[in-house]
Formats: structure tokens, sequence, C-alpha cells
């Protein structure tokens, strides 16, 4: 299985608002209070725009636009990461690479 890899996905998405996803530290503390119990969200989906794999974000379109954008997750992270406004740059990436 190939996977593209975009070495600029991080930078498209800084151009496009407010993204410091490079903060996260993987910890796992968002997904632990996560009204929906989604897994992917952010963690794991920060994780591959960090390396790049536009193939794999795009393949979790449908979790990113399923965020409630509660603010749970965001409450409670340790490296004060700005997940819902992280997840609103993807929604708007997604939805420009569809068009």
């Amino acid at each position: 299985m190939s996977a593209v890899v975009s070495q600029g996905l991080a930078d498209e998405l800084h151009r496009i608002g407010s993204y410091n996803a490079e903060a996260c530290m993987n910890c796992g503390v968002c997904t632990a209070v996560c009204p929906l119990e989604i897994d992917l969200l952010p963690r794991r989906l920060f994780r591959y725009v960090e390396l790049g794999l536009v193939d794999r974000v795009r393949e979790e379109s449908e979790t990113v636009f399923s965020c409630l954008l509660c603010r749970a997750c965001e409450e409670s992270c340790p490296a004060d990461v700005h997940i819902t406004e992280n997840v609103r740059v993807l929604r708007h990436w997604l939805l420009d690479e569809d068009h």
C-alpha cells in the first residue's frame, strides 16, 4: 500500500487558519473525554497531518465532520492545543480538496 506524502500539508493548513497541532503530545487525554468516543480525533489525525499523510487525512473526513466541536478535548489538553480550531481548519481543507 502506497501513501501520498505531502511535506507541505501542515504549512498549507497554517495558511488556511490558526493550526497548532504540532504541540500535540499524543497523550490521549483528548480521546478519553470525547463524548462521541472518537478514537481517531485528534491525536492520530494530527499525527497524519504532521507526517504529511494526505490520503490518511482524506480517509478520515467523515470522522472530522462528525466532531461536535464541543471543546471537551481542548479543555483537557495539557499542551493547550486548539483542537476545535484545528478541526475547523481541517474541514476547510477537506472541503477545498473536494472542489
